[in-house]
């Protein structure tokens, strides 16, 4: 064969782009908008990025959009940039949660995802043909990846975005323009929303993304440490879009063209609507699943005022998830009511190709004058599937993305695959090739009539369901494909692994160790603790060492040096102080030092944060001990980084406090040096690698 020639198109307009302004409408000969879509992130036009993905989508369905990008929201002009749109104003608060950068936990070191092994280290080893890693390097956690890429019309933004799990505020937002931070304001669906009523009286407020869907209800807020009320009545919206929004926000924007009514509005799978007094108190109430009828919630008021009534709005809602035989919910609120239709059904296979198919420039908006960092992290990746049916009490995946796997042909991600090549920038490593998880691509439920009878909450805990398929075939096929086609060198797997599945399957980890880790894996086993697995609904760390034995087997057969970066978890319902001990003395007998340890922040519907909130399990009721304050939340994270002086303080007082103190001195098995006299660590070696040393503290 030929040299490959690579062919460079012209560099994108803003005419490649939605209309962002009213120079751009006019270009395009239009007068008004059919709908304006308000994002708390940069408008970057990439399938990664909700707002634009749903953009797109409206647009192919003849929709004239626009998109309002990080607006100021202390006067409206910014909305009435473009005029005022026919049928809505779509509101996103970004792709997570507006007070902080990631969904599960913050790393213990900001090191920027750009720099992540899967992105810019893969680059060089492939360059260099070698698979060595980065003394020091600290990848950031690949939960990230999925509140960026698989959030539709937004995470919980306003929050998340700002705060880390001690409440500090970010450095960095890798959203906006530059990192730069304070473009979106705090609890921006709220905002938005309101902003867009006074700019524009009369046209509905759909709210959407990651901070609506997981605030659908009444939920428990981490950062003001109260239950607060659904977003959608907070927000005034005319309604609320959650999980994957392709299908309703398409239905709500038809009938609103149509020239529906807010009561018209009722009726749409995948979407929440306000009730007034007098709306929803006659509404049937269910009394077995298959009726069909309306599950009423504790109210937010019982909830509030209640332990037990919390954890069994929880579980109650948690069981309605699956499109299959979900029903619709209802909570009062007060003299109102939020009334939540069933889930909406997934997209199928060839809808997932068509929306991947869509004119994408993949670039952010040409009048930035600063990278956006989120986009330096998913710019040369590809999404195969949404979905995970794993279940983690952590994780809020399901709640907005579902259970049931969907996946793209090979075909269609194929073409994206040629796509990148035509990129500037492509020079022929794919950094990732997944979704929320690297290693369920085409898996499903060996029968469509029993998928859509589970009631279950997770198919791989306490055990792998019988009826669960788990080839990883497609995806060993599809990765072969890709990594053969032609202009690609090097094809990576940054979405993380399922590890309890990939052990069922040999092959996999032997074509992971050959072609597709970029000299580190990263996995999370969480802890090692069963008890706290099994809070965590997580395999038992068993599993995790018998992936960790065959996969360091396939790395030794294609003679490489590479290593896994196992991922833990601090201050998870259930981990107690003595918890964390055994854990840190597991890490260490492993020779394991963490540098990415993630400190649990209660995300909104979890059921780990009910545990959190009430100190209760909502499935089994039992009493569950949790980290509440900072300072214990603290400690424990201290114990993971048990070899890092900056943390040696916190680790001895949370030694201490454990009734450990015997670990705390210079002998073999001890985890940390006493803070002074013999066996403490010299004075130089302070000051060296902890700054703090030099200010007398030690």
């Amino acid at each position: 064969m030929g040299k490959l020639t690579q062919i460079r198109p012209k560099r994108p307009s803003t005419r490649d782009f939605l209309p962002t302004t009213r120079a751009d409408l006019d270009a395009r000969g239009w007068d008004a908008l059919d709908v304006l879509l308000v994002s708390g992130d940069a408008y970057v036009d990439h399938p990664a990025f909700g707002v634009s993905l749903i953009g797109r989508f409206l647009e192919g369905r003849g929709f004239r959009v626009g998109v309002v990008a990080q607006p100021r929201w202390d006067e409206p002009s910014d909305l009435l940039r473009m005029g005022r749109p026919r049928p809505c104003v779509g509101v996103n608060a970004g792709n997570l949660d507006s007070m902080s950068n990631m969904g599960f936990g913050i790393p213990s070191s900001r090191a920027p995802d750009s720099l992540r092994p899967s992105a810019a280290l893969g680059e060089a080893r492939a360059r260099r043909g070698t698979a060595t890693p980065a003394r020091g390097f600290s990848p950031s956690r690949l939960e990230f990846r999925f509140g960026l890429r698989h959030s539709r019309l937004g995470l919980p933004k306003s929050m998340l975005n700002k705060l880390t799990a001690q409440k500090k505020v970010r450095s960095v937002d890798q959203h906006s323009p530059g990192g730069r931070v304070g473009l979106r304001p705090n609890r921006a669906s709220v905002v938005y929303a309101n902003l867009a009523r006074r700019a524009m009286p009369g046209v509905p407020v759909i709210l959407g993304g990651i901070e609506a869907s997981l605030r659908r209800i009444a939920h428990y807020d981490y950062w003001s440490d109260e239950v607060r009320r659904s977003v959608l009545l907070d927000a005034k919206a005319d309604a609320l879009v959650f999980g994957m929004g392709e299908r309703p926000i398409l239905e709500l924007c038809e009938r609103l063209r149509a020239g529906a009514t807010r009561e018209g509005l009722r009726g749409v799978r995948g979407t929440a609507v306000p009730l007034r007094k007098g709306e929803w108190e006659h509404l049937a109430r269910s009394r077995f699943v298959r009726d069909g009828e309306h599950v009423f919630l504790p109210s937010c008021e019982e909830v509030r005022e209640s332990r037990a009534r919390f954890p069994e709005m929880s579980r109650a809602f948690q069981y309605e998830t699956n499109p299959g035989n979900g029903r619709p919910l209802v909570q009062p609120h007060g003299a109102e009511a939020v009334l939540l239709h069933p889930p909406a059904l997934s997209l199928e296979t060839s809808d997932m190709d068509a929306l991947h198919d869509l004119p994408f420039t993949r670039l952010p908006h040409p009048s930035y004058d600063a990278p956006v960092p989120a986009y330096e992290t998913v710019k040369h990746s590809i999404v195969t599937m949404r979905g995970c049916f794993g279940g983690c009490t952590f994780c809020s995946i399901t709640e907005h993305e579902g259970r049931v796997i969907r996946s793209r042909s090979a075909e269609s991600v194929l073409r994206e695959v040629r796509a990148l090549r035509r990129m500037d920038d492509f020079r022929g490593t794919i950094t990732d090739v997944g979704g929320p998880t690297a290693n369920m691509y085409q898996m499903a439920c060996k029968s469509d009539e029993i998928e859509r009878a589970c009631r279950r909450l997770s198919c791989v805990h306490p055990g792998v369901c019988e009826n669960l398929q788990t080839d990883h075939t497609p995806l060993l096929d599809l990765l072969k494909q890709v990594r053969e086609a032609p202009g690609v060198k090097k094809v990576f797997l940054a979405s993380g692994i399922h590890y309890d599945l990939a052990e069922r399957s040999p092959r996999f980890i032997r074509e992971l160790a050959e072609h597709h880790t970029g000299g580190m894996l990263s996995v999370a086993p969480e802890h090692s603790k069963r008890e706290v697995l099994d809070k965590m609904k997580k395999p038992g760390v068993e599993s995790y060492e018998r992936f960790a034995e065959q996969f360091e087997c396939a790395t030794r057969a294609v003679d490489k040096r590479q290593y896994l970066i196992p991922y833990f978890l601090s201050g998870h319902p259930g981990s107690t102080l003595a918890d964390m001990v055994d854990l840190a003395l597991w890490l260490k007998a492993k020779g394991y030092r963490p540098r990415q340890v993630q400190d649990f922040i209660p995300t909104p519907m979890s059921m780990a944060t009910s545990m959190v909130h009430t100190g209760l399990d909502p499935f089994t009721g039992d009493e569950v001990v949790t980290a509440r304050t900072l300072e214990e939340k603290r400690l424990q994270k201290a114990l993971l980084l048990y070899w890092d002086v900056a943390h040696h303080d916190d680790a001895r007082e949370a030694l201490r406090r454990a009734g450990r103190a015997e670990l705390i001195g210079s002998r073999p098995g001890c985890l940390v040096p006493p803070a002074s006299g013999k066996g403490s660590l010299p004075l130089h070696l302070r000051r060296r690698r902890d700054p703090r040393a030099c200010r007398g503290r030690t």
